[in-house]
């Protein structure tokens, strides 16, 4: 799969998986978490809050999955987590650089996986071979095929 950068020409990556560091947990279904660029937020005469920007689940096919409303809570800053079957899918996102993300992600039994396109992310473990960086080199994920 390819990244697409608005209507500028693909720009070829490797799909985000789960940190391979991180625990696995017994359950059926794995986790997604997108950190999409932060959107502000206005009601009525209320200070503006920001949250991460709503996206799309696409199947491999292409068909539409589920699209996300990306906030935990209704004043929350924190990304939505969705809970999906094992499986390759490809993300569409507004991204902190770029107007619109579409990055291929693996889901695996137990774990999550973590899209960072908010320009936030500094992984403790800074393995460049196991990231996945968009082309001005910030890192947006861990490479599902590091293991």
């Amino acid at each position: 799969m390819s990244l697409l950068l608005g209507c500028s020409t693909p720009v070829a990556v490797g799909p985000v998986g789960p940190n391979p560091a991180a625990s696995e947990s017994p359950a059926r279904n794995g986790r997604l978490e997108v950190f999409s660029v932060l959107a502000p937020r206005t009601e009525g005469n209320n200070p503006t809050w920001y949250q991460h920007a709503d996206y799309t689940i696409y199947s491999q096919q292409g068909g539409v999955v589920k699209r996300v409303n990306n906030a935990a809570g209704y004043y929350s800053s924190e990304p939505r987590i969705i809970n999906l079957p094992p499986g390759k899918y490809l993300v569409k996102a507004e991204g902190a650089d770029y107007l619109t993300v579409a990055v291929p992600v693996v889901i695996d039994s137990g774990r999550i996986t973590k899209v960072h396109l908010d320009d936030a992310w500094r992984p403790a473990d800074n393995r460049k071979t196991a990231l996945v960086t968009l082309p001005g080199g910030n890192p947006i994920g861990w490479s599902a095929y590091a293991r």
